[in-house]
């Protein structure tokens, strides 16, 4: 394994990366001393936990590889042993998962030999049908999955186009809002107008009949004098 974690090296950044390594790799060696022990179906439900521990790893060794890059020269030279260290325990891991995920045998448990036997035959081929069998599910409910989300498109695409109908009412009520508005201003303006000239009519009226009135009275006054 590597060296001990030395947090005066490095950032900080960087020891946190390394801290978090050492975890997953004494998780993926606990993982791969476990699939020696397992055989079957239990072997390979470990082989992909080791898997997906290897995966974190690298993940981890590439994050750090990348924040090394931003560390002084001085302290860096200090940090690459280190970090050879863990890139060969990890490669190691890697190995090691590869050799054990390639023991078909034990993968696989009694039933799987080179030279199988009648009954081997039979089970060989009833485990093929069964994983076609599944396959085939599979397949069905994305078939159905596929289905659904056709038919939720075509739902999607129906509201779709309700919806711009919807739109498109409004906006020609609006219109016709719009224009009614017009036509109402139009006649206030129209009544506004003919009050003024009846007004304007009136006062003249008056004016005229206060001439008249006038007029008579000065005949009369005229006349008596």
């Amino acid at each position: 394994m590597a060296n001990p974690l030395d947090t005066d090296a490095g950032s900080e950044l960087f020891s946190n990366y390394e801290a978090e390594l050492k975890l997953v790799q004494a998780d993926l060696s606990q993982k791969l001393d476990q699939i020696t022990e397992l055989s079957g179906e239990p072997r390979k439900s470990a082989v992909r936990l080791a898997e997906r521990s290897l995966e974190e790893a690298n993940e981890l060794l590439d994050m750090m590889r990348i924040e090394k890059q931003n560390i002084p020269s001085a302290t860096r030279s200090r940090i690459n042993p280190r970090f050879r260290n863990f890139e060969t325990d990890v490669d190691a891991a890697k190995r090691k998962l590869k050799t054990l995920s390639d023991d078909r045998s034990a993968l696989f448990g009694s039933r799987y030999s080179d030279n199988p036997t009648k009954d081997d035959q039979l089970e060989q081929r009833h485990q093929l049908l069964s994983g076609t069998d599944r396959l085939d599910r599979s397949s069905q409910r994305l078939r159905d999955s596929q289905r659904v989300a056709n038919e939720t498109e075509d739902i999607g695409r129906g509201t779709l186009a309700d919806l711009q109908l919807q739109r498109e009412t409004i906006q020609h009520t609006r219109a016709t809002m719009l224009e009614s508005e017009g036509y109402v201003d139009r006649s206030v303006k129209t009544l506004r107008g003919m009050a003024r000239r009846m007004a304007t009519n009136r006062i003249i009226t008056v004016a005229i009949i206060t001439v008249l009135v006038l007029l008579i009275i000065l005949v009369v006054y005229s006349k008596f004098k």
